[in-house]
Order: C-alpha cells, then structure tokens, then sequence
C-alpha cells in the first residue's frame, strides 16, 4: 500500500493517545446525572430527558407521543430517569445501544392458557429476528431538530431527511460522499474533496469558490462550519445523525441558506459509560493504487460529577487512479486526510451543561482528478502538478439549560479555513505556467436562542446571532521559479440577526407556523496586489455599505385522512453582495435573493406505517443571481448574471415488506432557466462567444446569449436514486447487506458559451457487507460495480484555452475490508 509514512506517522499520536485513553480496566456502572424534566406529554417531556441525559431516546409507537408521563427530578442513573417518567404508562424502555434507547408500548399480560394435550413448542432462539441495533425499527419516530423546536417530522410542513450516523458510516466512512450516495436532491462539484460546492433543489450559482458566499449552510451541531469557503469535508466519524432541510431556509439560518441546509450532529459525551472503538480497513482501487483507513473513537467519563470527555481521530489514504503520460506518473492523484475532533461536557449543576470543542482536519491532495476528454480512459497530459492542500480548523463553546420545557442554548464558535489550489494555466504551444491561488477564511459566529420544543399542540423559536467573516483570495501566475501577483480581492461582513418563529395547531389535525428574521449587515472589501497603474490612475478598489433584510416564513399542513398529510410553504432566503476580481479591476456585485413557494403531500408515516411516500413541488423566484464566469482575460470573475426561475420536483418512497428486509426510492427532477440578463455585467461574456464564432467586435444578441446559457449550472435535470437494506440474524451473528445505486442525469458546468460544457449522465452503484455484533464486526464494501467512467464535473482547470475538453471519471471498481472492534 503506497502511503506516505510521513504523514501517516503525523496522526498516529492522535490515534494512539484516544484509544489509551479509553481502554477501561473494568466494566463500570452505571453513573447517576441530575434530572429535572417537568411531567406533561411525552412529546414534551422526552426531549429535555434526553438533552439531560445526553444519550439519544426514539419512540417506536406514534401514538405514544400523546402519553402523560410523570415528573423527574433528582440524581440517577438514565434507566431509573426514564422508568420513573414512564411509570403509570403502557410504555417500557429497552436499551438499543451504549447510547440509545427505545420506548414501546408495553405487550399485553399473557393470557392463561388452557392445559396443553402435547409439550409447548420450543421458544425461538433469542436472535431470530433482525437485530435492533442494525436497522431503525418499523414504529421508530423521527424528530426533525434542525427546527430549532423539535418538532415530529408528522408535524413539519417541508422537505427534511434525516440520516442515521451508523448508516452513513456504514461500509466505509467517505466524507460529504457518503451523504451524496444517499440523497438525489443534494449535488456537489467535483473540484476534489475540500474544494467542492455543495447545492440543494436546483439552487447553484458556479462550479468556482470565490467572494460569493454559498448557497448550501453546513452546520456541526448548531455551530456554522463555513460562509463563503468550500465545503471543508469532514470525516463523518461518531455522528449521530445528518439533518437535510430543503430550502430556503432564511427564517432560522439567515443568509446562504437559499436551497437549504445540512446539520451534522455529532455523538454527544456519556458521563454513563468508558468505551473505546477501532475501525481500520484496507482499499483496492481497479487501475489504481492501494489505499487505507483508521479511525478511533473513545469516551471517558470524568468524575462523579457528570462530566465526560468524547474524542475522535482518523487517517485516511485514498489511492490515486489518474496516469500523466508527458510526466511519466502513474496514479497521480492520492488524496491523505487526517484529523480529529474532541468535546469535554461539564455539567455545572442545577441543569447547566457546557460543551467545550475543537474540530481540525488536512486534506492533502496531491494532483487533480480529472482527465482529458479525447485521450484514453484516466489519462490527463499535463506538465504542471496540480495539487491542493486544505486545512480546517474549529474551536466551540456551547451552554445548554432545560427548564419548565424551555431549552435554552449559546453556540459560539471560531473558525480558520484555509485553501491552497494550483492549477495548470499553461497556454497552446508554450512553456508550462502555474496559477496559484489561496484563499485564507477567518469566521466568528455565536447565536443564542430560547425554545419551547412543540407539544400539545405549540411551539416556538426566539433568537439572536451575530456573525463576523473575512475571506482573502489571493493569485499569483508564471513558471515554476518565478510568480507574478495578481489582482486579489478580501471582502469582510459583519451580520447582526434576531430572529423567531412559532407553530401552532390551529384547530385538531391543521397546524400553522410562521416567522420573521431581520438581519442587518456592515461589507466591505479592498483589492490586493493591485497593479501600479490602477492605483496610480486613482481607480476605486474599496467598497462598503449597510445592508438590512426582512425575511418571512409561513406554513400551513393539515391530515385530513389517516396516514394522508398535505401542506404550503413559503419561504425567503438571500446573500449579501461583494467584490470580485474582473480583468485586474475591483468590481462590486450586488445582494441576490430567492422566494420560494412550496407544496406538498404525504403518504403513510415515516417509522409507523409499512410504507411511506411523498412528492414535493416547488417554484423558485431567483433575482440577481450571483455567478462566476469567464472575464475577457479567461479568468473567473463574478457577478449579477440575471434573474432565473426554478421548478423543482422531488420525491420519495419506502416500503418494508418484512422486519429484515426494506426499499427506498428517490428521485429528483430540476427546471432551470436564466429569465433575464443584464447586459452590462454580461458584456465580457458577449465578447467570447462572440470571438469563439469568429465574430470579434460583435455583440451576440441577448437571446442567443440565453439560448447559450441555458439552465442555471451543476444541478443535474433530473436524478433518480434506489436502495435495499436486509439485516438479519446469521448464528451468533448478525448480516447486514446494503445495495445502492444512483442515477445523475445531465446538467452544464457554468454560465456562459465557455463553461457551458455538458456533464452527468453517470450511474454510481454500490454494495456493502458486514457480519459480527455490537463488539465487533467484519465488513466488505465494492463501489462502482460496473467500473463506469462518466463524467462527474467537467471542469479541469479554467486557466487553459479549450477547458471544455476536460472530465472528471468517477473512482474506478474499489474493494475495502475492514474490521470494527468497540469495547
């Protein structure tokens, strides 16, 4: 296996000192927590319960939401907590997990038999039925969190899908992937992993990460992971769930959340329980090098008092697979990534908890993933070595108190991102030349809010946030000896935010919600590295400005008939303006805003009913997109390229025919289109394809420049993704098989004749295998099993004349096999 001692060896210690850590020298018992949870429903109470306890608690019967439970206050262990508050009921708790429970309705008393003429038939053996711990089961709830009142998904008039951290991780944890795989509404460019835009319901601007700030919010918990960077990646290790929330989402995440949001909830502290678990696994990669994985996870009660300490490292080596013939390289393209992630809970007493964080990750790429279109499969000819490093680093404090069924809660956190990309600008028939470009992102971010989770019919949101963000790009161009600065660009925003929200039902089966957000943003910028010229000449190359923002939200969904929900949204979402670099000059481009209107229905219950279906309309009114384009010098820029218009279709069906056995079936079909353009910001792009058609001078009119530009970029027309999950009981063991594959129809690569290359139309297919139990488990994973090429992204690199001869092949047949120990 072709790994890089050196940097294997850099997160080793990391590794080494989490799972010394964790090694118990004995079973402990369990530790008692302080509880204060109020009686009431069940709805209400269960949240603060397990918010208290820090463990997660699902309800596998909806119709015990509605229960009366009992008070509980005092010190005790988790098991005493949630027997005391269900004492009384028709409801018991069985453990799942070190971490989990599940409440269900309590089986009738058995009935007295009358005396049998034969001996009774023998008892089942105790594993003949799927294993709990494998698959959710059939009347499992599903809390959608990510709305800030933890209101059942029966109750939330939207899109939300909510991803087991277990199934992500599943066969092989993957990053970002491992959600793509399982969701046909979520698209990422294929620039390589930390460099990738991410984009939800048809909403995308460009294939390029500039100024403009991105259209997908990313969230760790209630902690922001980025504003206008790239998606940073990280390693889905010891995650609890992933939260999807269609958008826009501009109520209650603010800006740059116009097609959604994505929230990772990352396993909490247990003060309960020491564990310790180990993931290693070897990868095969068909026309490729070897690769490999370790991770560790361990957590460690500390004290008597309710604190805990939970820490995550990992190393990953993915073997490259592309071939630079005019370099004589082989597998060029090897991605190392290592990091950790670490939270110390307090608990301080009368129900104040304090999580204290830090997230760091590296991604090292050493050479792009792309390939030329015309010459054979995985073959790219390029003098220049094109590699990237990205370095993500968090630190977070977060204070949480339950009390009277509110839920108090401060996320603050600090971010630096910081992104090195190099790229091939080498010109037909020359010396070889290099771009290099960084881009350097420092954030401060802090919200707090106050919540009344819904039951009995209300809940409600109130909150405040303020955000501070710098982002600095910097380019430099020439040879591999000598670079040449270009014109950069650092734009700044400080945001202030108060913002709220409730929902209510109206009258029996009809609930309303709404809310209002007003936001008030400082931006301002300034050119770097500008040419003497330019200065000299007096151009401006500073901007600033006040911006304020109302953005509304309201809902309606009504069940008229059982298992039969329907529901209308309308939503708002925006994204502050900026400056952009534009042919060595500073321009500004202007805020863009995105109304959505929203429509739904849905089918049976998700977790209750043996099927469930759903389909979802939307239409999108988008003005003043923010795009990037190709300026006059063949450089990205940005701009307001128009106003756009955008229909989206999604749905959804499930079905378990047995308890082991279950289907899932999406799809997505996106309607794009540029309604109007703006001449003056478009006039660089006139003069390509003016040039390109050998009409230098002439200003194509604007309908054939429609025509051209055609749908809005990188979201595929339509998408279509399938899967099986079977989970049984093998001897002493259990069997999981999970099977996957996904469908990405056609979409283009950017705004604009130059980057308007087709892409897509790919299948990526998959299968995974694991057999063992709660301890330990061997697993076997094969992705892509017809070896297809494909084009995920048809970019290379925008510096070379003729970049519409680019691809990018998805990652050839690979094999990994692993084992998972966890004491």
């Amino acid at each position: 296996m072709d790994l890089d001692p050196l940097k294997m060896t850099r997160a080793l210690p990391l590794l080494i000192a989490a799972a010394l850590a964790s090694v118990p020298a004995q079973a402990r018992a369990a530790e008692e927590r302080a509880f204060d949870v109020p009686s009431g429903s069940l709805s209400g109470s269960l949240p603060i319960l397990s918010r208290q306890a820090g463990v997660s608690i699902s309800v596998a019967d909806a119709k015990l939401w509605q229960s009366t439970v009992k008070p509980v206050r005092g010190r005790m262990s988790v098991e005493k907590a949630i027997k005391r508050m269900l004492a009384g009921s028709d409801a018991r708790i069985v453990r799942v997990s070190a971490t989990s429970w599940r409440i269900e309705r309590r089986p009738p008393p058995p009935k007295v038999a009358r005396r049998a003429t034969s001996p009774p038939r023998a008892p089942p053996p105790p594993r003949a039925r799927a294993p709990d711990n494998l698959v959710a089961g059939p009347d499992d709830e599903i809390i959608v969190t990510a709305s800030k009142t933890d209101i059942p998904y029966a109750n939330y008039a939207g899109v939300a899908t909510v991803l087991d951290g277990d199934d992500l991780a599943f066969g092989g944890e993957r990053g970002m992937d491992s959600i793509l795989s399982r969701m046909a509404t979520v698209s990422s460019t294929h620039l390589g992993s930390g460099r990738n835009k991410l984009f939800i319901r048809g909403i995308a601007d460009s294939s390029f990460t500039g100024p403009t700030q991105a259209t997908v919010g990313q969230y760790l918990g209630d902690i922001r992971l980025s504003y206008n960077a790239p998606d940073p990646d990280l390693r889905l290790y010891d995650i609890q769930n992933v939260e999807i929330l269609e958008g826009p989402q501009g109520t209650l995440y603010g800006a740059g959340s116009l097609g959604g949001i994505i929230r990772v909830v990352p396993t909490p502290p247990n003060s309960d329980r020491q564990t310790v678990q180990a993931i290693a696994g070897v990868s095969l990669t068909q026309h490729g090098d070897p690769g490999g994985d370790l991770g560790a996870i361990a957590n460690v009660p500390l004290g008597d008092n309710g604190h805990a300490l939970r820490l995550v490292g990992y190393m990953l080596s993915d073997g490259g697979y592309i071939d630079n013939p005019l370099r004589g390289q082989n597998d060029v393209n090897r991605v190392n990534v290592y990091g950790g992630r670490g939270t110390l809970r307090l608990d301080l007493g009368d129900d104040w908890t304090v999580d204290l964080g830090g997230v760091y990750q590296s991604i090292i790429s050493e050479d792009a993933q792309y390939a030329d279109r015309d010459a054979p499969p995985l073959i790219r000819n390029s003098m220049v070595e094109q590699n990237a490093k990205a370095r993500y680093g968090l630190g977070t404090l977060v204070v949480m108190k339950d009390w009277d069924g509110l839920h108090f809660r401060s996320s603050n956190a600090y971010v630096n991102h910081r992104l090195f990309e190099r790229f091939d600008a080498t010109a037909p028939d020359n010396p070889p030349r290099i771009l290099d470009q960084h881009n350097d992102t420092r954030m401060f971010v802090s919200e707090t809010r106050l919540s009344r989770p819904f039951h009995n019919g209300f809940g409600w949101v109130v909150g405040a946030s303020f955000l501070d963000n710098r982002t600095r790009q910097n380019r430099e161009v020439g040879d591999a000896f000598t670079l040449t600065p270009l014109t950069g660009v650092t734009n700044r925003i400080t945001e202030f935010t108060g913002y709220a929200e409730a929902t209510v039902e109206v009258v029996p089966h009809v609930i309303a919600s709404g809310g209002l957000r007003l936001s008030h943003a400082r931006l301002g910028g300034s050119g770097e590295d500008v040419p003497f010229d330019v200065a000299y000449a007096g151009r401006e190359v500073t901007a600033h400005r006040n911006e304020t923002d109302l953005l509304p939200s309201a809902s309606l969904l009504a069940s008229p008939f059982a298992n039969v929900t329907l529901y209308v949204r309308y939503q708002e979402g925006f994204r502050p303006g900026g400056l952009a670099v534009d042919s060595q000059f500073v321009r500004r481009f202007r805020n863009d805003q995105v109304r959505t209107w929203e429509a739904g229905v849905r089918f049976g219950e998700k977790g209750r009913t043996p099927f469930d279906a759903s389909i979802a309309v939307s239409r999108s009114r988008w003005r003043d997109i923010q795009a990037d384009f190709i300026d006059a010098n063949g450089f990205p820029t940005t701009a307001n390229i128009g106003d756009g218009r955008i229909t989206s279709i999604t749905g959804a069906f499930a079905v378990r025919p047995t308890p082991a056995l279950s289907f899932e079936l999406g799809a997505v079909y996106n309607h794009s289109r540029v309604s109007e353009l703006f001449d003056a910001e478009l006039r660089a792009i006139a003069m390509r394809a003016a040039a390109m058609d050998g009409q230098v001078g002439v200003t194509i009119p604007q309908a054939t420049l429609l025509a051209r530009l055609g749908q809005i970029p990188n979201v595929a027309r339509y998408a279509v993704r399938g899967s099986f999950n079977y989970a049984a009981p093998m001897g002493d063991e259990d069997f999981r098989l999970n099977g996957w594959a996904n469908y990405v129809g056609p979409s283009r690569l950017g705004i604009g004749p130059i980057l308007g290359e087709g892409q897509g139309k790919y299948l990526d297919t998959g299968l995974a295998a694991r057999i063992g139990d709660e301890r330990r488990g061997l697993s076997l994973t094969l992705t892509n099993l017809f070896d297809a090429r494909g084009n995920r992204f048809a970019l290379g690199t925008p510096f070379v004349e003729g970049s519409a001869g680019f691809l990018t092949p998805l990652r050839p047949r690979t094999l990994r096999l692993a084992i998972d120990i966890a004491y």
